[in-house]
């Protein structure tokens, strides 16, 4: 920044052309970091543009190339541990390739939803990835109708522009554990029914279950919500049954927290007299009194996935990424 009459101006390129004797449309090539170079003249303009305190103006430049160079993001809320690591990915995956992101929160419901879309297609970003899709919603539909470019993280409505861990295998690999370590009644803490990674990892479990020749016994399956108390309310739920769970698989960290607390203010010890798997391990898992057993979700692939997917300009091959995710055994599982 210049100073003009005691008020702060800021350096323009053609500053710089006029300091270095280097036309303005070459200084504008040099100081672009897309195309990079190393000639005389580029290093001279470079060292004239560091010592004058050039700071270049990004709104300008996207203005130029038509775009903003930003990335809106929609998720449910921020204080869910699971959303605010996909965020920070998609931040990250969105930083390497030149852009910025913006978040906004709709608490999981419809209208927020088509505000925190209106939001941030009024200031103009390139185009949104939405983590907060729900069965039957419509609103993918309609973006698409209207042209907008978005994909879908997280959740997937089967048919638009998605990023997703692979949920099936996740809910099998978790119900496979409990299996091999010999348990056979296997409660389940479902999550809603119109969320695809929730629908997703009980088809996996059913799926583990039926090739071990396990029947499922309806009231295995308990639904909630992917709340801390919803997971409290679903274990009590399930010790209550005649017969109850030896296992119980939590459809993800949050639930499976829940259940942990009430377990304990029931007196059944974990993994003594049951044992717990949750989804996602979110960073405090594996530092509770009992580190918890779960299926690690690959949140840094599945952002990069989501960001390539929006900034393509041809149609995807395969409109749906699936990721691979991880069992992470720990103590809150054992042999039965």
């Amino acid at each position: 920044m210049r100073e003009r009459r005691g008020e702060p101006v800021r350096v323009t390129i053609l500053d710089i052309a006029r300091a270095t004797g280097v036309s303005k449309s070459s200084v504008s090539r040099f100081l672009d970091d897309r195309s990079p170079s190393n000639s005389e003249a580029a290093r001279l303009v470079r060292r004239v543009a560091t010592e004058l305190g050039y700071v270049r103006d990004v709104s300008a430049a996207n203005l130029r190339r038509g775009s903003t160079g930003t990335i809106g993001v929609i998720v449910p809320r921020l204080t869910d541990t699971v959303m605010a690591m996909l965020y920070e990915s998609l931040a990250r995956a969105a930083g390497r390739a030149d852009r910025f992101t913006i978040v906004a929160t709709s608490n999981d419901e419809p209208a927020a939803n088509q505000r925190a879309v209106d939001m941030l297609l009024a200031r103009g970003v390139d185009g949104l990835v939405l983590a907060t899709t729900r069965i039957g919603d419509g609103l993918a539909d309609k973006l698409a109708a209207q042209g907008v470019r978005f994909v879908l993280a997280l959740r997937t409505d089967g048919v638009h522009p998605s990023s997703v861990g692979d949920d099936a295998l996740g809910g099998y690999l978790a119900a496979r554990h409990l299996i091999d370590l010999g348990h056979q009644r296997i409660g389940v803490i479902a999550g809603p029914a119109d969320t695809s990674s929730a629908v997703s990892r009980v088809e996996g479990y059913r799926r583990a279950m039926e090739e071990a020749g396990l029947v499922v016994q309806p009231e295995w399956i308990v639904p909630s919500t992917f709340g801390l108390d919803a997971g409290h309310l679903a274990a009590r739920e399930l010790m209550t049954l005649a017969s109850p769970p030896t296992a119980i698989f939590a459809i993800n960290d949050n639930t499976a927290m829940g259940a942990l607390s009430a377990l304990a203010q029931l007196g059944v010890s974990v993994p003594g007299d049951i044992s717990v798997v949750g989804y996602n391990d979110i960073p405090i898992v594996s530092h509770l009194p009992t580190p918890l057993t779960t299926v690690r979700t690959p949140f840094d692939q599945i952002a990069t996935a989501a960001v390539n997917l929006l900034l393509d300009s041809h149609d995807p091959v395969e409109p749906i990424v699936r990721t691979a995710p991880t069992l992470i055994p720990r103590q809150s599982t054992r042999r039965l």
